[in-house]
């Protein structure tokens, strides 16, 4: 054997070789020349299943196939060949030959081939088919943008939007989601088979040319043709795809949306608007939570030209089962979120109470959460406990907390308690439920929750024009003058009700002038600087005289939505008058036992002056005749006696001891001790208020006529 004979059998084995790996290779192999013409290709590669290798030998590559972004994979390619390190595994997107509607990504390797001699003799390319494997990572990703994107608020119509904004334009042009009309109301879902006449609600659309919406809107855009507007309620005609997905709860895929499609004639408004839209293709799916129906998905596709497959199918049951449950999570809230606003409706007084010397009104941001609360409190001696609260979350358990809090609030009033003190035992009682609480099973929600509350309270006396405030968390007050000047009063901060810090409540008084409004809230008002100013609410109250306290009220609203702080969370709003001089009377009496007919004496006369019937006159006498020797006989100086015509006629008998007087039920044989109890019998309501310098015992009694 000569020695060219082994180099010749060893390059026809090479070139065996070569042959064998273009034809037998399953990866697609490339070969293209210093101008990057294909010099061979094998048939693995890519897109040669329906051309032959003759029609792209000769071509340079990118003419022939149906690159995606043909430029920018031309210029990595000539990167490689100018000198550029190798590619290896890049991603590149085209359109087949023979389907040029759907698109198919390759994974790419380049690199460059040289000469021993180091001459450039052209690039060799490795291209491998990934398509399933991108759509697989396509799909997955659209199931985590589900994930992370629908149901992020507990509103079914937001969780809609929320949905057709994720699927158009990833796996639809078109998506429409309707809704069981009273699963938006929180009602429970109807059981499968969807009846025929359950209405459906139209709760989200979008378009990829440009139509979307939610709520009760018709949608924007005349090239995004709706069968219905959005917020149209209407039963589904059938039958059809729709109809039959919500009986048996299976989804339905239409590969073609031609005319002879017999279910198009059941509902023609849809066949419409699928007509105008272009839609070729349809896949829809039910919303099911427990074999309830909740509503249906609808995805249609115009521009995309393939028609869906079972992995869409797969994608959207999984896509509708997180949806379903994001809504039904939503409905369950809506439900409570109802029933709450109703609790706190019913608990809550019906109109605040009038006074002639001060009219209130109340505003609760929200004003359904379920744990705001305010009242107005008529007192002893024409004086009115103002009260704002709050208790800490939301939903019925905040209801029913403040449904209690308010109960023992009014109990504790009625004792004539000073504000301070009110806050005590108050604090005492949400203390307990507190305690309560914390011995629920660990699996109750309640368990976790601390109980924690708001709340402030203000006593007005407008014979005195005083009023006394303490408050529990950071209260706030403000004083709008009648000339506009605000001012902001510093209200004791205190523990909140409920928390463990045992630290006492301090109350503050000062003086309110005639004609002034009250602010009272439980939190801070925002816009509140050093010099006292109050920007956010100087523009509505600085004009209240005269005004309507409603529309004040709204006005203040408007104004503490415009400010970028948090707003507070109860407030009430109190307008002082000027209380008649004419029906109130008030005696300096000396401490004399002769004093006793002269108090009589003096309460007849003002009785007649206001008119009050005999009987009623005689028993305020009698009154006014047991208290007035209570106090000479046990109390000490200075004496005062004063009658208010009000809400109720009441008499005050004031005087310097801090003793306690009691109610005492005589024996037949005693020949004192029924003062209080003649008292008690003919008085609706009778107690004790101490003040500094004494302590004033007082009833009160049907008011008089007119």
């Amino acid at each position: 054997m000569t020695q060219s004979e082994p180099n010749a059998h060893r390059n026809g084995a090479e070139a065996a070789m070569l042959n064998a790996l273009f034809s037998q290779s399953p990866v697609g192999l490339h070969l293209l020349d210093r101008e990057l013409r294909v010099v061979r290709v094998n048939t693995a590669a890519p897109g040669m299943r329906d051309v032959s290798p003759q029609e792209i030998v000769g071509r340079r590559f990118d003419e022939v196939y149906g690159l995606a972004d043909a430029d920018e994979v031309l210029a990595l390619v000539r990167g490689v060949l100018d000198g550029g390190g190798p590619v290896v595994g890049h991603l590149v997107r085209r359109h087949g030959p023979g389907d040029p509607d759907r698109e198919h990504f390759n994974e790419v390797s380049v690199f460059r081939l040289e000469a021993p001699s180091g001459e450039v003799l052209g690039i060799a390319m490795a291209v491998v088919e990934v398509t399933a494997r991108e759509e697989g990572r396509a799909r997955e990703v659209l199931l985590e943008m589900t994930r992370e994107h629908v149901g992020r608020t507990l509103d079914v119509l937001e969780t809609c939007q929320e949905l057709v904004d994720v699927l158009v334009p990833r796996v639809a042009d078109i998506a429409v989601v309707e809704v069981v009309d009273a699963v938006l109301r929180g009602d429970h879902p109807p059981l499968a088979p969807l009846p025929p006449d359950v209405p459906l609600r139209r709760a989200a659309f979008r378009s990829a040319a440009g139509g979307a919406g939610t709520g009760g809107g018709a949608g924007t855009g005349t090239d995004a043709p709706q069968a219905h507007p959005l917020g149209d309620v209407r039963a589904l005609p059938g039958p059809t795809p729709y109809t039959q997905a919500l009986s048996d709860l299976r989804p339905r895929a239409v590969a073609s949306l031609d005319e002879d499609l017999p279910w198009l004639a059941a509902d023609p408004a849809r066949a419409r608007a699928i007509r105008a839209a272009g839609a070729h293709t349809l896949i829809t799916a039910p919303l099911t939570v427990r074999d309830t129906v909740l509503g249906l998905i609808s995805l249609y596709r115009t521009r995309q030209g393939e028609p869906y497959d079972e992995d869409d199918v797969s994608l959207l049951l999984q896509v509708a089962d997180h949806t379903a449950l994001s809504i039904d999570n939503a409905r369950r809230y809506t439900r409570e979120h109802t029933i709450a606003a109703t609790v706190q409706r019913q608990l809550l007084p019906r109109r605040p109470s009038s006074h002639p010397a001060l009219e209130t009104t109340p505003l609760l941001l929200p004003p359904d959460s379920g744990g705001q609360w305010y009242d107005t409190i008529p007192l002893s001696g024409a004086r009115t406990g103002l009260a704002v609260g709050g208790v800490v979350g939301r939903g019925l358990h905040a209801a029913a907390v403040m449904g209690q809090l308010r109960t023992v609030v009014r109990s504790l009033a009625a004792f004539d308690v000073e504000p301070d003190e009110l806050l005590a035992r108050l604090n005492d009682t949400a203390t307990f439920l507190a305690a309560e609480r914390a011995t629920l099973p660990t699996a109750d929600p309640l368990h976790r929750q601390a109980l924690a509350a708001r709340f402030a309270y203000a006593v007005y006396d407008p014979l005195t024009l005083t009023c006394t405030v303490a408050g529990a968390g950071s209260p706030s007050l403000v004083v709008v003058h009648a000339d506009g000047s605000t001012e902001v009063r510093n209200v004791p901060a205190g523990s909140l009700l409920g928390s463990e810090d045992k630290m006492p409540f301090a109350a503050t008084a000062f003086r309110v002038p005639e004609g002034s409004l009250l602010i009272l809230c439980d939190t801070p008002l925002p816009a509140l600087v050093a010099s006292g100013d109050a920007d956010a609410l100087r523009r509505p109250a600085e004009q209240h005289r005269g005004r309507p306290l409603e529309d004040l009220r709204d006005d203040v609203l408007y104004a503490l939505a415009g400010t970028a702080e948090p707003g507070p969370t109860a407030l009430l709003l109190a307008r002082t008058h000027p209380f008649p001089a004419d029906r109130v009377g008030v005696w300096q009496l000396p401490d004399t036992p002769t004093v006793v007919a002269t108090a009589r004496g003096l309460v007849r006369d003002r009785l007649a002056d206001w008119g009050v019937e005999r009987e009623t006159a005689h028993d305020t006498e009698l009154i006014v005749s047991e208290l007035v020797t209570n106090a000479v006989r046990y109390g000490s100086p200075p004496l005062e006696l004063r009658v208010i015509n009000d809400r109720a006629l009441t008499c005050e008998v004031r005087d310097g001891s801090a003793s306690t007087p009691r109610l005492r039920h005589a024996s037949v044989a005693d020949e004192g001790g029924r003062g209080l109890f003649i008292v008690a019998q003919l008085a609706q309501a009778w107690g004790t208020r101490y003040t500094p310098e004494g302590k004033i015992i007082w009833t009160e009694q049907n008011p008089p006529p007119g």
